[in-house]
């Protein structure tokens, strides 16, 4: 079987043009794809460290660099949780505000160029498998 021929070869060819297009578009804002993504993932009343890191599907040291490079951008900072000392909270500054309304506006904008191109059946069929691929994923020995 030729490496064209396989599922994952397809699934990181559209994920790296995906990436592609958004640190493309995010490199104009003076951010990174990763950094838009972060953004996203931290709400009002700040989010743990460890969940930002489980909705990215990385380890918390991988997003450690990363929440770094943000801190050093002064677009967000970290915060030990009153309740359980164990835990980080990461927040939003102004600035990281002010990106994280651009990072979804980016994300929302590409999303209706794919629902604008997709009829809703491929998009549900679409959806569906990947779901579906991500189990099989995780349930691979």
């Amino acid at each position: 079987m030729k490496s064209e021929e396989t599922i994952d070869f397809f699934l990181k060819k559209a994920w790296q043009s995906v990436a592609n297009k958004y640190n493309k578009v995010a490199a104009e804002y003076g951010i990174t794809q990763s950094i838009g993504y972060v953004l996203i993932h931290i709400h009002e009343g700040g989010t743990a460290v460890s969940e930002i890191a489980s909705l990215l599907g990385v380890k918390s040291t991988s997003l450690s660099r990363i929440l770094s490079t943000m801190e050093k951008l002064k677009m967000v900072y970290r915060e030990t949780d009153v309740v359980d000392k164990r835990c980080v909270k990461i927040f939003l500054t102004v600035s990281g505000k002010e990106k994280r309304l651009i990072a979804k506006k980016v994300v929302r904008n590409f999303n209706d160029h794919l629902n604008d191109n997709i009829n809703e059946e491929e998009r549900v069929q679409l959806i569906e498998i990947l779901k579906k691929v991500n189990q099989l994923t995780i349930a691979y020995k």
